[in-house]
């Protein structure tokens, strides 16, 4: 303890209190325990969710503003008003983007080649104008 400490104690007639280690608690850490077995559904359907309910408490709040900028009539309240509107609205357009990048997800193995058949030439130039010559005779 510090000096400030022991004084206060002397002038408040306080005992001080020694604490053992084993009555202090240690914080344990939590973490998120993720699937490995995740795919993209289904985290676009959790960010959907999160995404609509984020919208749900958002127009809740605009109205809930809205309602006490008429109230009161404090430029302020309009301001905070006109911001989470404007939040609201990123948030929307949030998840059409996320609709847009899940269609293109999908989309990509279906329009990727069926078969791939290139001819491949590992040799110097004149390696390949002689093969050349040599098929124009």
């Amino acid at each position: 303890m510090s000096s400030i400490d022991d004084k206060l104690n002397e002038v408040l007639n306080i005992t001080p209190e020694v604490i053992e280690s084993s009555e202090i608690s240690t914080i344990e850490e939590t973490q998120i325990a993720v699937p490995e077995d995740k795919d993209a559904e289904v985290d676009f359907d959790t960010g959907r969710e999160n995404l609509y309910k984020m919208l749900e408490k958002g127009n809740d709040a605009i109205d809930g503003i809205l309602a006490l900028a008429k109230e009161g009539e404090h430029p302020r309240a309009y301001e905070v008003a006109g911001q989470l509107i404007k939040t609201v609205a990123d948030v929307s357009k949030d998840l059409m983007a996320m609709q847009e990048k899940l269609k293109k997800l999908k989309e990509v193995p279906n329009t990727g080649p069926k078969s791939v058949t290139n001819a491949l030439f590992v040799g110097s130039t004149t390696e390949l104008t002689k093969l050349l010559k040599e098929k124009k005779q």
